[in-house]
């Protein structure tokens, strides 16, 4: 008996079909040539005007690095690994690679294998014969089904268009990484803010009970007026106020806080009132080109999504030209199971078409207006995201210029009032002046330490801003964790 063997001929035609498609494929690109806009803004950034600034560019500086307080970092750790938005955004990356997987096969041929097998009986009225007829019929084969010959590159403009939204997805994330980072910092710091200033109110509070135990105790004696207990009275009612106020806005910033994280934060991750400085300065040196904006994955994002509107434009061109689609099979044929790899048993088909648009009722014309279109968008938004980019940082160091002088004015006032509040005591107490003068000045006293905080918060803040306006925040990891 002859050993079974496959046929060589008909699958050695398939083979070099299949290599000639390849080749043949994607001979024409009718996508645009793709040339990186110019950027819509001044040359180089403003300067930050921070004398003795560390100059080290924030691009190259990774979150770990540029957040100095420990319980800070922890907290971020947290939120990188369970905050839902991140972990939707990295779940996106998963389905826009899959997507342009799919995309990319389109370039390849799809080779089936294939057997199959089928009896029928042919009654004798119906046959030539006059008898009844039992017929079989076997095969196994290898083909391959309407494979297109990219010959005008529309099949590869899909696939780059796929692999460019994959890029602008992975660019997104990172983007929403550093959003994250960038809020569950400024959520710490305003936590942190808010329990001083807490902690300003109730000690304000415990202040003025005793001085209104004091004033009470002397009007009881006679030695005060009515009027001066009821204004020590409304002093202590505004106290009890602010107090209660901030412990409230403490809950809305751990719930805050919270969220962020997806997790509840250990309370050894919290801020302490005593706060201070929890991430570095980093302001860029005068003249850095504001082409390090193009760093910026919202930046590279936009760049991608326009790169991937460019090869749409191929696409749609490609569909006012023929398609041709290859089909084809080689493999074995035979009346009977043991005959299917006998000699002479062979079988092949080959079987190209060509579809060639002459009447779509203007549908590919559209397409094509629509592709454009969606280009001209991309074009435009990508020109937004590096004018939105340079305005923040130009913000950032605006408000970075006056943030000495503001804090060193208000430092001065807290002095200022700090003594006037204490001389107005003095006075009050040697009876020189009304006690409604001690109330002005200690007001404005607590005014200033108020105004204080939040001056030292938007100092931390704004150290922050430039940081993420200039793209820190993400280091290369396949964790994701910065």
């Amino acid at each position: 008996m002859r050993r079974a063997s496959l046929p060589r001929f008909p699958l050695r035609t398939l083979a070099c079909a299949a290599m000639a498609s390849a080749v043949l494929s994607g001979c024409i690109n009718l996508a645009p040539a793709y040339e990186t806009p110019t950027s819509p803004v001044p040359q180089a950034l403003p300067s930050g005007g921070a004398s003795g600034a560390n100059a080290a560019a924030p691009l190259d500086v990774s979150w770990r690095d540029f957040f100095v307080d420990k319980r800070l970092q922890g907290v971020i750790e947290l939120a990188l690994a369970n905050n839902r938005d991140l972990r939707v955004a990295a779940l996106n990356i998963e389905r826009a690679r899959a997507q342009y997987g799919i995309a990319r096969a389109g370039l390849f041929p799809t080779v089936e294998a294939g057997a199959g097998g089928s009896r029928s009986r042919t009654p004798g009225s119906l046959s030539t014969s006059g008898e009844a007829r039992i017929s079989s019929q076997y095969s196994a084969d290898l083909g391959m089904t309407a494979y297109e010959l990219d010959l005008f590159g529309r099949v590869r403009n899909l696939s780059e268009s796929a692999l460019q939204s994959y890029f602008q997805t992975e660019e997104t994330r990172r983007s929403t990484q550093i959003s994250l980072v960038a809020s569950v910092a400024t959520a710490w710091l305003q936590l942190a803010a808010d329990e001083q200033r807490l902690a300003l109110a109730r000690s304000t509070l415990e202040s003025q009970r005793k001085s209104f135990d004091l004033i009470q105790r002397s009007h009881a004696l006679g030695s005060q007026s009515g009027l001066a207990l009821a204004q020590s009275q409304s002093t202590v009612d505004a106290a009890r106020a602010d107090a209660a106020a901030f412990d409230s806005l403490v809950e809305q910033d751990r719930n805050a806080l919270t969220l962020l994280v997806g997790t509840t934060p250990p309370a050894e991750l919290l801020p302490t009132t005593a706060t201070a400085e929890a991430a570095q300065l980093l302001v860029p040196p005068a003249g850095l080109s504001s082409s390090v904006l193009q760093q910026r994955p919202d930046v590279r994002a936009a760049e991608h999504a326009l790169r991937a509107s460019n090869a749409d434009i191929g696409a749609a061109r490609a569909a006012f030209f023929p398609r041709i689609a290859l089909t084809a099979s080689a493999g074995t044929a035979s009346s009977t199971l043991s005959g299917l790899f006998t000699s002479g048993s062979k079988a092949w088909s080959f079987a190209p078409s060509v579809s060639v648009p002459i009447f779509d009722g203007g549908a590919n014309r559209s397409n094509l207006k629509v592709a454009e279109a969606q280009q001209k968008i991309q074009l435009a938004t990508y020109e937004k995201t590096v004018q939105t980019a340079f305005r923040e940082v130009a913000d950032a160091l605006a408000e970075r210029r006056t943030l000495a002088e503001r804090l060193d004015a208000q430092r001065s006032l807290l002095g200022a009032t700090s003594r006037s509040f204490e001389l107005s005591q003095s006075l009050f107490r040697s009876g020189a002046t009304s006690f409604l003068d001690v109330l002005d000045a200690q007001r404005a006293h607590y005014a200033a330490q108020q105004t204080l905080i939040g001056l030292q918060l938007t100092e931390q803040t704004n150290r922050l801003t430039i940081y993420r306006t200039l793209g820190g925040g993400w280091s290369e990891g396949s964790d994701g964790k910065g």
